[in-house]
């Protein structure tokens, strides 16, 4: 009787990473991870994005300023003992001005690029799903809403109907869903006739379940990226507002209500009116973008180093 050889034992598949040592495979999202910590400017603008939402949100709790009584006897005071930042034109600490307004400048990103990316997530999914004649129409309304300047829509519901932190978020958001979807529908035209969709077509599965449980989970990686520059644009769009005067009402107010009311006091010499709330808003615009663009190099394989 011929002898049978033992079984082999189970294949480790591994990868020898760079230094030559051999290890394991790792998922995607951890390859991602690990190239998104290796960019040290990502890793600056993480810190930087952490910090002003600590500052804004956790720093009222320690700090407490006067945002609610006037004082004319302490107004445009320099930076020193009990205004680390001076006083603005009405006696307010400028210091906790700035936590406050971030508050509002940071809630309205966050939240505009959450409904934005919803919106456009879906959108696009569907569109590049029923590709054809649908697909066509659904992109040419897109290419309408592009064509009307978003800055000039916002402008005039903001003075009909009032400036809010939720109604400003929900109109930025409506208009900021526009690139998110034509980059999930590019995506979902390329994911739409690889095999394991095709093979879940075959199993029965309807469109939403399609978008819901392949389409969307495969195009992850790009809508990901868009939210941290969505962010940067809602901060811009809201500071631009707040700055023409036509921004948030006291008592709630952003970084840019900040510099519309200090813009009048930089020639008197009262630079702290002005320059906290213009320093805040360019980092955590390029703490935003900084990530995004370490996302996006990490995220794609393509732009991922070996």
């Amino acid at each position: 009787m011929a002898n049978i050889a033992p079984p082999l034992p189970p294949l480790d598949v591994t990868r020898a990473p760079e230094g030559g040592e051999v290890g394991p495979v790792q998922s995607g999202w951890r390859l991602a991870a690990r190239e998104f910590v290796r960019n040290k400017l990502a890793v600056v603008g993480l810190a930087i994005l952490a910090f002003f939402v600590l500052f804004c949100f956790g720093g009222p709790l320690v700090y407490h300023g006067n945002l609610l009584n006037t004082n004319l006897l302490g107004v445009n005071l320099a930076p020193g003992p009990g205004h680390p930042m001076g006083t603005d034109n009405l006696g307010f600490d400028v210091l906790a001005e700035l936590m406050k307004g971030g508050q509002a400048s940071l809630e309205v990103g966050f939240l505009a690029a959450a409904i934005g990316i919803v919106i456009g997530a879906l959108y696009g999914a569907v569109a590049g799903l029923l590709g054809g004649i649908a697909d066509a129409v659904l992109m040419r309304i897109v290419d309408v809403f592009l064509s009307v300047p978003i800055l000039f829509v916002v402008l005039i519901v903001a003075v009909r109907y009032g400036a809010s932190v939720l109604s400003l978020s929900l109109i930025i958001g409506a208009f900021t869903w526009l690139v998110p979807a034509r980059l999930v529908r590019g995506e979902v035209l390329t994911l739409r006739v690889r095999d394991f969709v095709s093979a879940a077509r075959a199993a029965g599965s309807g469109r939403w379940r399609l978008i819901n449980r392949h389409l969307i989970p495969n195009a992850l990686s790009v809508i990901i990226v868009n939210v941290t520059f969505n962010v940067a644009d809602a901060i811009l769009l809201v500071a631009t507002l707040g700055f023409l005067g036509f921004g948030l009402h006291y008592p709630t107010f952003d970084w840019g209500d900040m510099l519309s009311n200090g813009i009048g006091y930089l020639q008197a010499g009262y630079w702290w009116q002005i320059y906290p709330a213009g320093v805040s808003i360019i980092l955590v615009v390029m703490a935003c973008n900084l990530i995004g663009d370490a996302l996006r190099d990490s995220l794609d394989v393509r732009l991922r180093k070996r």
